[in-house]
């Protein structure tokens, strides 16, 4: 079982599509956090000690996460999306984007 863990800044729009188009994904198990103060669901350590491949949809996310959980992150491979915050929960568009930008480390895993 491969564990993804996927980041935005608040939780409430790209990492959390992601989240639910791989959760059905056989051998993928998912989480989501955001980095922002105000996110629905903010990253913790634990998220990441749970991870095995993490997902930031920003290099901002990346440098955010880095800054704040250093120590957690030893070890951790970490890839950057690069997708906008141009769209909105489980469109079209950003669904197809996650699966050609994620969906080959998550089915080389599996």
């Amino acid at each position: 079982m491969k564990r993804a863990l996927f980041i935005c800044s608040q939780n409430r729009l790209r990492s959390p599509t992601a989240e639910q188009v791989f959760a059905s994904w056989p051998g993928v198990e998912t989480d989501s956090a955001g980095v922002g103060g105000d996110a629905d669901v903010p990253l913790s350590p634990e998220q990441i000690a749970w991870a095995d491949i993490i997902f930031v949809m920003e290099k901002a996310h990346r440098n955010r996460m880095a800054a704040r959980f250093r120590a957690s992150l030893n070890g951790k491979r970490v890839i950057c999306l690069d997708i906008p915050d141009d769209y909105d929960y489980m469109q079209p568009e950003l669904v197809r984007l996650l699966q050609a930008k994620a969906g080959p480390f998550l089915r080389k895993a599996t």
